[in-house]
């Protein structure tokens, strides 16, 4: 029989799987979410070092002002478990843009803030986008690299972590002091304008997989260790950010 008419001949193998994309192409898409947590940190950090500009510009005390970042800081909670519950049927890309869209517009408000719920406003879009983008970073980034690599590539965005934590506060007091505190949410915007470009050029589709849902949550709260751990994480960053906010 000849190989046309044999029913059971198997198809090319590269006829049949897709092709993997490039690993460049893979690694540009880590760098847009490096970018994009160095740029959340950054505006995270800001009021640090800016609190009693901010308070005198808008002839609020300095407690008032802190309250920016306790209003990211509650905010975020929520949003870290609600976000990829609530989206769990769209684009994964299409979320992340979404969130990076609300950082863009978060730091214009901040920039623009001419009363302290204006101001307030502003942080709980960040809040908001922090949160979300926080949740699903690790989840995507595995998606986007071989398993072999995902150590490496966590590393280079939580990097940008590293990076913001150092730079963001000595910056901002430099370009507060030099041009006023507005200057400072004036480059956060722009750092994140560059981050939504970068991901709008580098992500891949990203359709969704699993579907998260309350009662997943439910039964992770109601283990003794996570609960443990969760207590400890609220601890140490509400100790953190309590202190910090004010050293100025």
């Amino acid at each position: 029989m000849s190989a046309t008419t044999c029913p059971d001949r198997p198809e090319p193998l590269d006829a049949v799987v897709p092709a993997a994309p490039p690993a460049d192409a893979r690694w540009l898409a880590v760098t847009s979410l490096a970018l994009g947590v160095f740029g959340l940190v950054t505006a995270e950090f800001l009021p640090a070092s800016l609190l009693t500009a901010m308070a005198a510009d808008l002839h609020v005390s300095d407690g008032a002002a802190g309250q920016a970042v306790t209003a990211t800081a509650l905010v975020g909670a929520v949003a870290a478990p609600s976000i990829p519950l609530l989206t769990r049927r769209f684009d994964r890309k299409s979320v992340m843009l979404a969130l990076t869209v609300l950082l863009v517009v978060s730091n214009a408000l901040a920039a623009t803030a001419a009363s302290l719920p204006m101001l307030l406003s502003a942080r709980v879009l960040l809040g908001i986008a922090l949160g979300g983008f926080w949740s699903m970073s690790a989840a995507l980034t595995m998606r986007l690299v071989p398993e072999g690599l995902f150590a490496r590539a966590m590393s280079f965005i939580l990097a940008g972590v590293s990076v913001a934590t150092v730079c963001a506060a000595p910056i901002g007091a430099w370009m507060g002091d030099r041009w006023g505190w507005r200057s400072a949410f004036v480059a956060a915007g722009a750092v994140s304008v560059l981050t939504l470009t970068a991901q709008l050029f580098t992500l891949p589709a990203l359709p969704p997989r699993d579907h998260p849902n309350l009662r997943v949550l439910g039964e992770l709260l109601r283990r003794p260790k996570v609960r443990v751990a969760l207590l400890a994480v609220v601890l140490v960053i509400s100790g953190h950010f309590a202190g910090f906010t004010y050293i100025r």
